[in-house]
């Protein structure tokens, strides 16, 4: 197996105990090796300092907050309005401003700090510093800089109060909150660390708030993830390398057969930080849960924010991104059905592979292997052809699908997705049967070296069993509950149930990530279709398998069996037992069951409810929201619908996941509209649907890839691992060439 380079960022060590800022370099360190570091501390000489940066816009409190950390770190503490700018101008910076108008004040500022040096010092920047971009590339090659970022609100309220005249920009026609609006593209660009400063905090706190983040920034080593089978032996004196970030995206499976979880869980937000995210857009609050999650020395924030924004720039036709909308009562819809290919996988796998190319070594092929029972596979072949040329040649998908287990549509779109560097490959089995032979290739150590010798190869998977995979959908979760604050329905702090169609337990775990984040989340409502196995689980606590057969239904995306994500939430309630989840798992694989203590029952039942549907159900729901409110709701949804008309208790609004487009299931909508079907043809059924004029619209993207790829081909295997092995191989040999 490859061995993975996690490259370290510089970082800074700050103890109060120590009076001085010092730079510590870290070296790459490898799997195949023992770990190369070395210290380069200092405490006598300056040059060897780092500073400590604090960026924001005028009023974010950088003066304030810098002298109060100056003096927690004992070193020196320079503000550069009154520090540099005026002593070198001989005059305030209101007046320079007057006398040289806007332009030529920033080129003035950028000219005076380029001439500035420090080290081993806290830094005060001005709001407008950030603006010149040579100068900020001088101080950024000595410090860490760090974003006071304030809401918008209160940073209007603050100048108003203090009546600041001299802000670069400002004119009679031109409001703050454009001034202020268009500078964030420029502290997005500089800052290597982001400190949220709610509303209401004291100067106190955020300098209290720098010192932990600076600290977490130097300790890149801390943010460690363990696989859900793993077992702490006091016996062993070998102790397993440390899985980071970007180890497990590139993994995506441990080794033992279990799945990475962070270490220490997920980080908690407090409500003030949740707080200041109700007014910013999807965009920021995607990066701002992400850069809480993914340690800088994995991917720095600059990256980061990069990669966020390509991933949900221009791929969604709704400008909200996740838009909620009310449905009746006090249930609301989160679309999540607005990406390329019209399902809420887009969430990850528009992300996905944007983190993946930035994470795997630039000297190896990759391989990435999805199983799908629907959705899953478009969304990820889109995903990954989106990526630059460079990374396309060295990156390559194949998604496994039931050949007669996924809609006509659905089939039709992923062999549509095929764009060079992705192939569906039609299994004639099920959906759990594709998902087992990719764990049982991966842990296939004999395969899987082969070829890593012979092609140069490595193999990863962009299932939710990926961590980076299931990541990005926790925000969505955050991000509905959020706008329900911004449209008040609801104060920060109510409750709200969350409805999830599901049958890999992926979606409904990210909204159980979210509450632990601090998403004020009451209840999740697990929602099946007859292939009830977790209904009937959350339930018991049995988990059983004997007799069983996959129903193919309506709703083919959660017509699933074996939960793979069930094993992450297992971990989470028994507190890491890695043990016992081995045992568990063990015994669903070789006897196809197992019971669940009470006590972890009680902890399951004290955060998750689950209900089922009946295919009739399905359908009249769909007939009945369409006859009341003229809105088409996929099967997936109508299930979710049907479950929470049944278990919510109408004290809280419950959000229900819009899990995919109508436009994907037209036949089954035709049929629950009582509309006679013309033909089998998928896009005469999507253009009859259009014709009914629905809300919302026949989904556009959908109509555009059916319509140029009604031709393309796909291959199909038999249901045996071993040949699957072979075809990967094939796959491989022909798009890569041979290790010489």
């Amino acid at each position: 197996m490859y061995h993975i380079v996690r490259y370290q960022h510089l970082k800074l060590i700050t103890q109060n105990t120590v009076s001085k800022v010092h730079l510590k370099l870290i070296f790459p360190r490898t799997l195949a090796f023992a770990q190369l570091g070395r210290s380069w501390i200092s405490s006598h000489s300056h040059a060897a300092d780092q500073n400590i940066i604090l960026m924001g816009p005028p009023g974010a409190g950088k003066t304030t907050v810098g002298r109060i950390v100056g003096q927690k770190l004992g070193c020196p503490v320079i503000d550069v309005d009154n520090d540099v700018l005026e002593k070198t101008w001989n005059m305030s910076v209101s007046e320079k401003l007057q006398d040289i108008g806007n332009e030529q004040f920033l080129e003035e500022e950028g000219k005076a700090l380029l001439k500035f040096s420090a080290s081993g010092s806290v830094i005060s920047l001005t709001g407008s510093n950030p603006m010149h971009a040579a100068s900020m590339q001088h101080m950024k090659k000595n410090g860490l800089v760090v974003y006071l970022d304030v809401p918008t609100r209160d940073i209007i309220d603050r100048l108003e109060f203090i009546k600041l005249d001299r802000i670069v920009g400002q004119g009679p026609q031109i409001s703050m909150r454009d001034i202020l609006q268009y500078r964030k593209q420029f502290y997005k660009k500089w800052y290597d660390i982001r400190v949220l400063c709610e509303s209401g905090i004291t100067a106190e706190a955020v300098a209290d708030k720098v010192l932990d983040a600076v600290k977490r920034y130097q300790d890149s080593e801390a943010e460690t993830f363990i696989s859900t089978r793993y077992v702490k032996s006091e016996k062993c004196d070998k102790k397993e390398p440390a899985k980071y970030f970007s180890d497990v995206v590139i993994e995506s499976l441990a080794s033992d057969g279990g799945l990475f979880v962070p270490e220490k869980g997920l980080p908690k937000l407090t409500a003030g930080e949740w707080q200041s995210l109700v007014e910013a857009t999807y965009v920021e609050r995607a990066q701002i849960i992400l850069e809480k999650c993914i340690h800088p020395a994995d991917i720095p924030a600059s990256t980061l924010g990069e990669i966020v924004e390509i991933a949900y720039g221009e791929n969604f036709t709704c400008s909200k991104i996740a838009p909620i909308r009310h449905l009746s009562g006090n249930q609301f819809l989160l679309e999540l059905f607005h990406g390329p290919t019209a399902s809420f996988k887009d969430f990850a796998s528009q992300l996905l592979p944007h983190i993946f190319a930035y994470c795997v070594p630039r000297s190896c092929n990759y391989l990435v292997l999805t199983a799908t029972s629907g959705d899953t596979g478009s969304a990820v072949l889109d995903g990954f052809s989106r990526l630059n040329d460079a990374d396309k040649q060295r990156i390559v998908v194949a998604s496994l699908f039931p050949e007669d287990g996924v809609s006509q549509i659905q089939k039709s779109q992923m062999i549509g997705c095929q764009r060079g560097n992705g192939w569906a490959i039609g299994v004639k089995s099920d959906f759990d049967f594709c998902q087992m032979a990719i764990k049982q290739i991966f842990t296939d150590s004999d395969y899987t070296g082969f070829l890593t010798a012979e092609y140069g190869t490595a193999l990863s998977a962009a299932n939710s069993i990926n961590w980076a995979r299931l990541l990005p959908q926790v925000i969505y979760h955050a991000s509905a509950y959020l706008d329900l604050v911004h449209q008040s329905i609801i104060a920060f702090g109510s409750p709200i149930d969350v409805c999830v169609p599901t049958g890999n337990f992926g979606n409904i775990l990210a909204a159980l990530y979210a509450k632990k984040m601090g998403i004020p989340i009451r209840k999740c409502i697990c929602a099946s279709n007859e292939n009830n196995v977790l209904t009937s689980f959350m339930r018991t606590g049995l988990y059983d398998l004997r007799g069983r057969r996959l129903i193919r239904t309506l709703s083919p995306a959660i017509d699933i069996l074996k939960s793979s994500n069930l094993e992450r939430h297992l971990h989470l309630i028994a507190n890491g037992d890695g043990q016992l989840v081995t045992l568990l798992f063990n015994k669903l694989e070789n006897q196809s069951h197992f019971q669940l203590q009470n006590e972890l029952l009680e902890k399951l039942q004290q955060d998750l409810v689950a209900g089922w549907c009946s295919e009739e159900d399905c359908l009249t729901a769909i007939h009945s929201v369409y006859s009341t409110t003229g809105y088409i709701l996929d099967t997936h949804t109508a299930v979710a619908k049907v479950v929470a008309d049944r278990l919510q208790d109408r004290t809280c609004p419950v959000i229900i996941s819009s899990t995919a487009h109508y436009s994907k299931f037209a036949p089954a909508i035709l049929r629950a509209l009582r509309i006679a079907e013309i033909k089998q043809n998928p896009l005469s059924q999507l253009h009859l649907l259009s014709s009914y004029s629905p809300l919302p619209p026949v989904h556009q993207g959908l109509l555009e890839t059916l319509k140029k790829n009604e031709m393309q081909k796909h291959q199909v295997c038999a249901a045996d691992v071993n040949v699957l092995m072979a075809h990967i191989e094939t796959l491989i040999q022909n798009r890569f060439m041979k290790v010489s």
